[in-house]
């Protein structure tokens, strides 16, 4: 290839995500090779750069292009959509034809082919890299438009002769001749070779340094390097085929590739779906089960909140408002929407403000949400694409947000499909005010909700909200844990549950029972079963009221250690709704709420204002505020943060402040104000308290207390607040002995380091299940900041950790000072301590630390504490 650099364009418009998140290991491995992958929003692929069609895969779904330098290009649309043989695809170049940039390759029927493949997912791959770079010019995440550049492909060597193996210098000596070896089978996978069993194919003959040819019946060949010349030999089930091997190895090379292509193919889905033992239920399962007990009455779903609601079952299926479908004046339906989108938009930010006020953060947070979809300009364009074409606005806009649900709900990815309620309700709040005169807004009968156990297929958050006061449980045949409905019903304390299935709407009951702790509806108790769930939910109750009424008082275990419970908070408001809640002070407070969804930087007075509020708030507890953490996935529209191809670990809290030490310089002297204008002169230290992020090692520490310093000497200030870090890099945990020397505390955060420690991203959903905290791997970092803290300073945990029931209890039986959660969880927290030994379990640690992984060390703790002899039992 030659060595001049190509930039490839986006074929079409998409989110860009990289190969490593796709779920299909042979892309996610670049197994084919290099390169990235579109999350279309179109629905033709074009050609990325000029060049030759040199494949078309013979189920339309894939184009392999050479371009002018001899790379070869793989595009892919969809992921498993060689199953569908063709259906939905339409090609549009023949293979041998000469293309430009931007030529249309093939057309797809997005939806038809979404509801049958694994997903979308359109891989972008260089099959024949040898010593090229490629250099990513979109980040991911990122939204990019068809034609916009999307990969610069750099020659960092002298390349290989355009057509030349991988591995073709693997047998190039005469004397090798002697070693090829040959074998005939005919292929037994469904789909034929197709990318995938032609990227492993390539694997086998790079693992034993063979060259591996397949002959077809016909005598063409293919090389197992080019994965564009063995898709072009169009083998498919049935085929014939010669496999030849030339190298030491090739008899075992044969073997590999023999057994790969004789045996039937199994979806990497499908085989990743096979439990091992009974399936867990699934979130997003369109048909609910029985109770694996076998008990008749009952449907099992995912928990979204926990907790046992008794009453009678209700439906709840509002129509959409009814609007025009045509109208006659395009313009005149602009204007319409455009108001309509000001109203709602109005509505969402009073909304917002007023959660905001209430301390509700999580619906702000979600109300946040809504605004940034509503504002989309794709969902605007396409609402006036339909009206263009003679729809009236408001059934333009259910179109565009229509087709926009179905893509989601077609999604492979559960965070995806979850944002579907987030549409329906932009959708619907949108529709209200362009719907035709007289329609009724009237949803549900007022008499039938109150004490009821709604349900339905689906909700929206504001559907929820404008009930959740009212109803003693919700039940929805679709939904998942990740959705905003989900994060809604916790908060509110609303036992919920989802996944139940289609069964679940035909269901009736004037007395049911729904068990959301363990995900089971019952919808004919027997009157002894009514009477046993009834005394357990009042036992439940009971519980609740006797930790609420001891939540103001301190948490001491059975063993005399005493535990400072404190709240993360997100605000002056969340502040004053932690302190009624029992929190002994804030063990974080998230200074960058003040900082993001602005035009510009808030000034210092604004700062100090709110700072002050927050310390008022607690009268005189200590508050704990983190210093600006911005990076990763937190952006400010109004400061340029430097590209990194890896945000979470490029530059991010601490690491940012030398270049915009403005910014920081700012935000020191309104702490510095605030924490003086509350000070108490009796106080021996002040309850301000400030907390590094993302520090690494302690030179970072010693920069920022001189400027700390620097910033109180030019404001007169002598006082000055508490230091301290926090342990969210490994690096910090194994160093804690030399940051204990000169922090004031510590503060575990959790969530970075567990990611961080195991390397895997806590935004990714397929890895959710095995980031956990209670890894033996994090443990031991965890207690390496605890013995390098002991007899310097006290450590806290602000991360998810503290909130979890069993983490916590073991947190704390390690030595843990403090333990920093929601506000709503302080009280249970609490009376969770004070049943707690803390020795005895303590007892347990080296042996916890000992186990293979966090589901081992989750059994262990939940048996142990279960056990009735253990000192922790309730």
């Amino acid at each position: 290839m030659a060595s001049s650099p190509l930039i490839l364009s986006a074929p079409l418009r998409g989110l860009v995500v990289a190969l490593g998140d796709l779920p299909d290991p042979v892309f996610a491995a670049e197994a084919l090779g290099p390169g990235i992958a579109l999350d279309p929003l179109d629905d033709i692929l074009h050609a990325p750069c000029d060049g030759e069609v040199i494949q078309c895969a013979r189920t339309r779904h894939a184009v392999t292009l050479r371009d002018d330098t001899g790379g070869e290009w793989l595009l892919h649309l969809g992921l498993d959509t060689v199953d569908l043989a063709g259906d939905g695809f339409t090609l549009l170049v023949a293979e041998g034809e000469r293309i430009t940039a931007g030529t249309a390759l093939l057309r797809f029927d997005a939806d038809r082919v979404a509801c049958q493949a694994k997903a979308l997912l359109t891989p972008i791959v260089l099959t024949n890299a040898a010593d090229q770079r490629l250099e990513l010019l979109a980040t991911p995440g990122q939204v990019v438009e068809r034609g916009e550049a999307l990969l610069l492909c750099h020659a960092d060597g002298a390349g290989e002769a355009e057509g030349a193996g991988l591995n073709s210098d693997a047998a190039s000596d005469d004397d090798q001749a002697a070693t090829e070896v040959r074998r005939e089978l005919t292929v037994a996978a469904a789909s034929g070779v197709h990318a995938r069993p032609a990227a492993r194919l390539r694997a086998i003959a790079r693992a034993h340094d063979v060259a591996l040819r397949l002959v077809a019946a016909d005598g063409r060949e293919a090389d197992a390097a080019s994965v564009s010349a063995l898709l072009n030999l169009g083998l498919v089930q049935g085929s014939r085929v010669t496999l030849v091997a030339r190298g030491a190895q090739g008899e075992a090379a044969l073997e590999a590739a023999s057994t790969l292509l004789a045996t039937p193919e199994t979806s990497p889905a499908a085989a990743s779906q096979a439990p091992a033992e009974a399936p867990a239920p699934s979130a997003s399962s369109s048909t609910a089960r029985a109770d694996p007990e076998g008990e008749p009455g009952q449907l099992r779903g995912t928990r979204a909140s926990p907790g046992i609601a008794i009453g009678p079952l209700r439906h709840y299926d509002p129509p959409l408002p009814r609007v025009a479908e045509t109208a006659a004046d395009p313009a005149a339906e602009r204007q319409a929407l455009t108001a309509a989108l000001e109203t709602v938009a109005a509505t969402l930010e009073a909304s917002r403000r007023a959660a905001v006020a209430q301390g509700h953060q999580e619906e702000a947070e979600i109300f946040d949400a809504h605004l940034a979809w509503l504002e989309d300009p794709a969902l605007r364009e396409a609402a006036e694409h339909h009206i263009a074409a003679g729809s009236s606005a408001g059934q333009g806009w259910y179109a565009a947000l229509q087709r926009e649900v179905e893509r989601l709900e077609a999604s492979d990815s559960a965070l995806l499909a979850a944002r579907v309620d987030d549409l329906r309700d932009l959708q619907r709040r949108v529709m209200t005010p362009l719907a035709e005169a007289g329609e009724d807004a009237r949803e549900v009968a007022d008499d039938d909700l109150d004490g009821a156990i709604l349900i339905a297929r689906e909700m929206t958050p504001s559907q929820f909200v404008a009930v959740a006061g009212r109803i003693q449980g919700l039940c929805l045949a679709a939904g998942g844990v990740t959705s905003h409905l989900a994060i809604l019903a916790r908060a509110r304390g609303v036992p919920c549950v989802m996944g139940l299935g289609e069964a679940l709407l035909s269901l009736t009951a004037e007395r049911a029972v729904l068990d959301a702790t363990h995900g089971v509806l019952e919808s004919a108790p027997d009157a002894e079963r009514l009477a046993q769930r009834e005394a357990e939910r009042e036992r439940h109750r009971a519980q609740a009221r006797a930790a609420a009424e001891q939540a103001q008082g301190v948490a001491v275990t059975r063993d005399g250690r005493q535990v400072h419970v404190a709240a993360n908070v997100g605000s002056a408001a969340e502040a004053e709704a932690a302190a009624r809640a029992g929190a002994d002070g804030v063990g974080l407070l998230r200074s960058e709420f003040l900082f993001l969804g602005r035009a510009a930087a808030p000034t210092r007075d604004a700062q100090q204002r709110e700072y002050a509020a927050a310390l008022a708030a607690l009268g005189g507890k200590p508050v704990i505020v983190r210093l600006l953490d911005i990076g990763a996935d937190k952006q400010l529209d109004y400061l340029t943060l430097p590209a990194a191809p890896n945000p979470a670990l490029g530059e991010r809290g601490i690491r940012l402040w030398r270049a915009f030490p403005e910014l920081f310089d700012t935000q020191l002297e309104a702490l510095l104000l605030a924490g003086s204008e509350v000070a108490d002169a009796a106080q021996t230290t002040l309850p301000l308290r400030l907390m590094l992020p993302m520090v690494s090692d302690v030179g970072e520490l010693r920069w920022v207390r001189q400027r700390l310093v620097a910033c109180a000497t030019a404001l007169g200030i002598t006082r000055l607040p508490a230091l301290g870090v926090m342990i969210e890099v490994p690096s910090a945990a194994l160093c804690a002995a030399s940051l204990a020397r000169e922090a004031d505390f510590f503060s575990i955060g959790t969530n970075d380091l567990t990611q961080y420690a195991l390397a895997m991203d806590r935004e990714v959903a397929a890895l959710a299940a095995h980031c956990d905290v209670l890894h033996p791997g994090v443990l031991r970092l965890i207690q390496a900041t605890l013995d390098g803290a002991a007899g310097h300073c006290p450590v806290g945990v602000c991360g998810a950790a503290a909130g979890d029931p069993l983490a916590a209890l073991l947190l704390v039986a390690m030595g843990v000072d403090e333990l920093s959660l929601e506000p709503a969880g302080i009280a249970g927290l609490k009376a969770s301590l004070r049943a707690l030994d803390t020795a005895a379990l303590d007892a347990r640690v080296p042996e916890l630390l000992a186990l293979d992984d966090g589901a081992a060390v989750r059994a262990a703790l939940t048996t142990w504490l279960d056990t009735p002899a253990s000192a922790a039992q309730a």
